[in-house]
């Protein structure tokens, strides 16, 4: 971290950060008048208004936000789960989000984050996933992860989980940009999934507070921070109106390719992606699609064998199933069933039942859709 920020003015930049609306430009502007975010913090509403031309409730909400939270215990409760809290003045804060127009005031950080060369994807789409989009997330993923690609998403259900669990299972790294503080996992269903990201040196990144709730609000605006960390941004299903288009719009506002999985002329959930091409995106058919969008920079290290349209993403090897496992694939047969359904069967308590089933979704046995478990076709 950059020893010439003090912890006093750290603690202080933290509690600017939890109003969320603060802008970059604004801190810039207000460090500029004022001299540092301690001083920035002991004006009223109405100094701040008048010195950096905010409005007056703007400037009166920034100090009320300002002083819900205690940095302290944001520090501290970050600290206590082996996380850390990055100011763009910090050398793990990454280059690419501290170029981006609307950088994040301060980041919270589980894990490790890619190095500023590490080639990055960001793959993005729908919760309502369908079959078809599972099957796309889960070969495009995995195929990135065995090259050497981190795959960034946003943690959320659909695309987005199965993007992850795809890394995972490959046991390499990807980064969660979350919509909550890093206190909190949402949906609840992805602890286990969280957990693993860690496992596998990867990282869970949020700019909210860290008890933060999800909010209809904090999702869209978390979908920068997706876009800056990667190059290019795939998107794979989701409606025309969608939060991957958010996504796809703020990635082309900040310079980055976009691509697109063209899909099923009927399908909803191939609006989205079916709409971006037809504006020029990138048609995405394959793993190589992908890899000629990476900058020349940032290829060193991968696997250059994938970037040969004719080879095939490998095949992951047969896995064994214990005997708990092999139980609950029993207990499902062509079913499905929720946790607690699997729990009462198997005669298990629900921590050791949910460790069970992520373990085999992991290894691609079952797929979960609106928390019922069932066999996965695909």
């Amino acid at each position: 971290m950059n020893s010439t920020v003090s912890s006093e003015e750290r603690l202080a930049r933290i509690r600017l950060n939890a109003f969320l609306y603060f802008r970059a430009d604004w801190l810039a502007r207000l460090l500029e008048i004022f001299g540092s975010a301690q001083e920035i913090l002991k004006q009223d509403a109405q100094t701040l208004a008048r010195e950096a031309n905010l409005n007056p409730s703007t400037a009166a909400n920034l100090l009320k936000e300002a002083f819900s939270i205690n940095p302290q215990e944001e520090w501290d409760k970050t600290e206590k789960l082996g996380g850390h809290i990055y100011l763009p003045e910090d050398e793990e804060y990454p280059q690419s989000l501290r170029n981006c127009k609307e950088a994040p005031v301060a980041i919270y950080v589980l894990g490790k984050l890619p190095a500023d060369q590490q080639a990055c994807v960001g793959m993005v789409g729908t919760r309502k996933i369908t079959p078809y989009g599972r099957r796309v997330a889960t070969k495009l993923a995995e195929g990135l992860a065995q090259c050497g690609v981190v795959i960034v998403s946003g943690l959320a259900r659909g695309i987005d989980s199965e993007s992850h669990a795809a890394c995972v299972r490959a046991k390499r790294p990807t980064v969660g940009v979350i919509g909550t503080g890093i206190g909190r996992c949402y949906p609840p269903e992805n602890r286990a999934l969280e957990k693993a990201i860690l496992e596998y040196g990867g990282a869970i990144v949020s700019e909210l507070p860290f008890n933060r709730p999800p909010n209809a609000f904090h999702f869209p605006r978390r979908n920068r921070i997706i876009a800056a960390l990667s190059q290019p941004v795939v998107v794979i299903e989701g409606e025309v109106k969608s939060g991957a288009l958010i996504t796809a719009k703020l990635a082309l506002e900040q310079g980055k390719d976009v691509l697109a999985v063209p899909g099923p002329i009927d399908s909803p959930q191939s609006g989205g992606p079916n709409s971006l091409l037809a504006q020029g995106a990138g048609v995405v058919s394959n793993v190589a699609d992908i890899l000629e969008y990476i900058p020349q920079a940032q290829r060193f290290g991968l696997d250059m064998r994938f970037f040969e349209h004719n080879v095939q993403t490998p095949q992951k090897p047969e896995e064994t199933l214990s005997e708990r496992e092999a139980q609950v694939m029993h207990t499902i047969a062509d079913g499905q069933l929720s946790l607690d359904q699997v729990a009462l069967a198997i005669e298990a308590d629900v921590p050791e039942a949910a460790e069970l089933l992520f373990n085999l979704e992991v290894k691609g046995f079952l797929a979960c859709e609106n928390g019922l478990y069932s066999k996965n076709k695909f």
